[in-house]
């Protein structure tokens, strides 16, 4: 319940877009990554994609990550 995924794309050391497990939908922070949000969180599959890399990255790891920090 604690984890959150957060996958950010940036472009010259900004950040356009981020999607967040916690929203569950991308959100644009420049006039270009409020267009691309918009686009990819109309995207079903690509959208559905994102979600489910909450469960690859974070869920399969956190208790490998979490033994080797103690």
């Amino acid at each position: 319940k604690d984890i959150e995924f957060i996958d950010s794309y940036y472009y010259n050391k900004l950040e356009l877009t981020r999607f967040s497990s916690s929203v569950g939908k991308f959100v644009g922070f420049t006039e270009q990554g409020v267009k691309i949000a918009a686009a990819w969180n109309n995207d079903a599959s690509f959208l559905s994609g994102e979600k489910a890399l909450k469960e690859v990255y974070c869920l399969n790891h956190v208790q490998i990550e979490y033994n080797n920090m103690l």
